[in-house]
């Protein structure tokens, strides 16, 4: 598949606002309705545009409070990383978990309503799964950058 300018611009526009109708972004793009439906089906099928979703403030849905979590396991074995990695896709306040290099062997972003409700998750949710040695959590104080777009 040829990934072209045109491509990196659509894809620009359809992050800002995916809800853009095709003529809307034909028009900024300078190109047909259709050209630009079949781009975007394009895309879409080769994997580029991976899903579409709803950005909810998190403020409003009382979510607001923001913890990086590094994990260690007290072993590393190809188990006890597998299970490891089951159990935490499993937890609703854990929007994102890597796999890291350094000290630590995973990092978590958790979102929660408050401290009480970190420490909650912490000693009812988070230390029940199996194979964790240590924690070491960190809070946001401010959000100084949060971005979902990928530039080109």
């Amino acid at each position: 598949m040829t990934f072209d300018n045109i491509d990196k611009k659509l894809l620009e526009y359809l992050q800002a606002d995916s809800k853009q109708t095709n003529k809307e972004l034909s028009n900024k793009l300078n190109l047909s309705v259709t050209a630009v439906y079949e781009r975007i089906k394009k895309l879409e099928k080769e994997g580029f545009i991976d899903k579409y979703v709803a950005l909810v403030n998190k403020d409003l849905v009382e979510k607001s409070f923001v913890a990086f979590c590094h994990i260690k396991l007290i072993q590393h074995s190809q188990n006890f990383v597998m299970e490891f990695e089951k159990e935490v896709k499993d937890l609703s306040e854990v929007l994102e978990c890597y796999h890291i290099s350094g000290d630590y062997d995973y990092l978590l972003k958790i979102l929660v309503k408050d401290i009480a409700a970190f420490r909650e998750f912490l000693v009812k949710k988070l230390t029940s799964i199996s194979h964790i040695g240590s924690t070491h959590s960190m809070f946001v104080i401010n959000e100084v950058k949060h971005t979902t777009t990928i530039s080109f």
